[in-house]
């Protein structure tokens, strides 16, 4: 098991600084771990995405730190680790894959979560022009098999200007693009985290191109 899982499993427990300073040798451990789990996994990848050549370890790895400005919950920690690989990096914008690591929560997914208006346009205008390839993608029977159904939020009428009589209106209406896997903690060992996640991701991937196609002509929408 990684070791991040029972430092977070105590820090769940003891979410304040006195503790996380006390236990700071613990989760520097646990961090070196993990970003040498990312560099492996980044090798694995890059054989099908060369854009994660570029990508360093810790720029993919969240920080444990919580931005507590606008919360509720004044925890100064997260009590999960998350990693994230996308064209240009964390904050791009682009498509992506994520692993979030959780005690008893921990997933496999990607795609584009609240994507901004123009980008959101962008790929519901790539799915109203290659309807066909994007249902080939997220209906073939292995990418049913490892995610099921998109992230289920979408809209209640026809996003605007798109014709109401289009046959495939309801991939048009989803308000995020993002599949998940849910990952068992007995699977959050080192390489058997690893196998899974280059099987998963690698199922994504044509899932991840098309959107990041999407984008690339996000451009042409700006006013």
């Amino acid at each position: 098991m990684l070791k991040i899982i029972p430092f977070l499993n105590e820090l769940a427990q003891h979410n304040h600084k006195s503790w996380f300073d006390e236990n700071r040798n613990s989760y520097q451990e646990a961090r070196a771990e993990l970003l040498d789990f990312v560099e492996n996994l980044l090798k694995q990848l890059s054989k099908a995405n060369p854009w994660m050549l570029a990508l360093k370890p810790n720029t993919c790895l969240f920080r444990i730190n919580r931005d507590v400005r606008f919360s509720k919950n004044k925890n100064p920690y997260k009590t999960h680790a998350g990693i994230y690989m996308a064209p240009g990096g964390r904050n791009s914008g682009n498509a992506g894959f994520y692993i979030h690591i959780e005690p008893s929560k921990s997933f496999i997914g990607g795609g584009v979560y609240g994507p901004e208006p123009n980008v959101l346009k962008a790929i519901r205008r790539e799915i109203y022009f290659n309807a066909a390839a994007f249902k080939q993608i997220v209906l073939n029977e292995g990418f049913q098999k490892t995610f099921g159904q998109l992230m289920d939020e979408r809209l209640k009428r026809p996003p605007k200007g798109f014709p109401a009589d289009f046959p495939d209106m309801e991939w048009l209406k989803y308000k995020h693009f993002v599949v998940s896997h849910s990952i068992s903690n007995e699977d959050i060992g080192f390489d058997k985290l690893l196998n899974i996640s280059v099987k998963v991701c690698g199922q994504m991937n044509p899932f991840i191109d098309f959107l990041n196609h999407a984008i690339l002509n996000v451009e042409e929408l700006l006013p």
